[in-house]
Formats: C-alpha cells, sequence, structure tokens
C-alpha cells in the first residue's frame, strides 16, 4: 500500500452534502440563475429583466386577492373522453397526468373574493395543465364563472393562458367558443364588466373566442397573443412579419389591447377599473 493510500483512509468520510432541485430558477429570458424565494417573493417576476414567468391558479388568486383569501367555486362535472380519443396514449391517460402533475382537476378554475375591497370573480386558466387546452372541461367551468358573477353582483375577470382548443375533444372542443360567447352576453345583459387578463402564452380557439370579448382587454408585459404561429402566418401569406410581432406590446401599439400592466400593479389597476366600471354592483365590501 502506498504512502497516499494510507493517508487517505486516516480522513474522515463526509457524506456529499445535497441541495434541492428547486432552489434556483434559471429565467428562461435572460437565463440569469435566480434564488428561488427571491423569484416567488418577486411574484413570478425576473428581477434581472422583468420577465413575467407562467404561474397557476392558485399562486395567481393569493397574489390578486385581499390577503391571499378566496373561496373556490365548485368544479362543473363534464363528460370525460366523450369521443373515446387515442393517439400515442389514451386521452384518459393524459388527463390523470395532468392532473397528478398540476394536482387540479382540470385547466381553469374560478374563485371569489375581493380585489382592494372590491367583489369580484376570478377565473384563471392554467397552461400547466396540458397546454390550457380548452374542452368541455374549460367551458362548463367558464359559464359557471359566468353564472356566479351574475349572482354576486360583481365583475368576472378571466386570465387567459392556452394553446388553443383541446384536440382529443375534437368539434366538442370548437363548440366552447359559442358557448362561452353567449355566456358573456350574458353577463352584458345583466349590466356587468367582463375583463380579460391574457397571459403568455394566449393562442388558438381561446384568442378566437372569449380571450378577445372583454370590455377591458390587459396583458402582461411580454405575453405571446395570437391565433396561428407566426410561422404558420409568413408561410401562408408569403411575407415576412415585423419584429415583436404578437407579443404584449406589439399589440397595444395596434389597437388590440388596452393596456399593458406589470404584474406588480395589476392588483391595483384591476380595483381602480372595477370602482369605474361598476360603482353601484362592484362596491366596496361591507
Amino acid at each position: 500500500m502506498s504512502w497516499l493510500n494510507r493517508v487517505a483512509r486516516k480522513i474522515p468520510f463526509i457524506a456529499k452534502r445535497e441541495s434541492p432541485d428547486n432552489l434556483w430558477h434559471k429565467c428562461p429570458a435572460c437565463q440569469q440563475m435566480i434564488f428561488a424565494k427571491e423569484y416567488e417573493a418577486n411574484l413570478s417576476v425576473c428581477p434581472k429583466c422583468e420577465h413575467h414567468g407562467r404561474i397557476g391558479p392558485d399562486a395567481r388568486f393569493d397574489q390578486l386577492f385581499d390577503n391571499g383569501v378566496f373561496t373556490p367555486l365548485p368544479i362543473p362535472q363534464v363528460r370525460e373522453d366523450p369521443l373515446k380519443f387515442r393517439d400515442s396514449k389514451r386521452y384518459t391517460d393524459r388527463i390523470k397526468e395532468a392532473r397528478a402533475k398540476t394536482g387540479e382537476q382540470d385547466a381553469f378554475l374560478n374563485a371569489r373574493g375581493t380585489i382592494e375591497g372590491f367583489r369580484a370573480v376570478v377565473g384563471v386558466q392554467d397552461f400547466a395543465f396540458m397546454g390550457g387546452s380548452m374542452g368541455l372541461a374549460v367551458g362548463a367551468a367558464f359559464v359557471a364563472g359566468v353564472q356566479a358573477a351574475i349572482a354576486d353582483k360583481c365583475p368576472y375577470i378571466v386570465f387567459t393562458a392556452a394553446g388553443g382548443a383541446r384536440m382529443q375533444e375534437g368539434i366538442l372542443s370548437l363548440m366552447q367558443m359559442p358557448k362561452t360567447t353567449v355566456a358573456i352576453a350574458q353577463l352584458r345583459e345583466a349590466g356587468l364588466p367582463y375583463i380579460v387578463v391574457m397571459t403568455d402564452p394566449t393562442t388558438g380557439g381561446v384568442t378566437a373566442s372569449y380571450a378577445m370579448l372583454g370590455d377591458i382587454q390587459i396583458s402582461e408585459p411580454g405575453a405571446l397573443i395570437g391565433f396561428a404561429g407566426q410561422r404558420v402566418i409568413e408561410q401562408t401569406i408569403r411575407e415576412k412579419l415585423p419584429e415583436g410581432f404578437q407579443r404584449a406590446e406589439y399589440l397595444l401599439e395596434h389597437g388590440m389591447l388596452d393596456m399593458v400592466v406589470k404584474r406588480h400593479d395589476l392588483r391595483a389597476e384591476l380595483a381602480r377599473l372595477i370602482d369605474y366600471l361598476c360603482p353601484g354592483t362592484g362596491k366596496k365590501a361591507a
């Protein structure tokens, strides 16, 4: 045995320290590594480049409602896998995987609460659940949110995030477009505002329906908003599209949005809009 091995054997063994996998967050925009707790404390906005990260319903409700207090609305029951669809996997298996990943029943959740004292019903679409795709469950949840807002006589605020209609439900997913449009008409007949906040990304049939029908159209900075993808459009019209096409700031400049609001300012801005749009029905809770 060499002297080096003899010395090495006398050195006490120290177990390798392991760090949690979620200790750091890498910003997809600037590639900076950010301490996860700092990132969450900053509302999932990069402190370096202000890239607005994608967040789910629970985080959105916590950030938006007063003191993070809210009441989730019951989730409507719909028929699952109505077409018995299967591609590389069964549709039912994909739903189970999405539920295990997110802890949610489907891609759209509603809750009621107060925003700076003003009553509101808020619906949030989660891109983490099968790309936020719009199917029977999403359409039913949207209608339930509208009905709750009418019953509460308060605004309905929707945060959109989707890749479009859910292909596994075929024509039934496309029928959610007129279904949600009719629900919005009912909300307007009741004299209540419908406010849309588009987040990254909002595309496909969602953009072609309830995402673009708001009384007020808002977006978070840098959000991708459109119907078809940029490459598909360029191949169709055979022209090069301008820089930043389909981003929130470009749409604001061309009149498709009313405002682009940073996440830190969004709560106060929504409260101001509620106070202006429905001072009678959306007044501060007693």
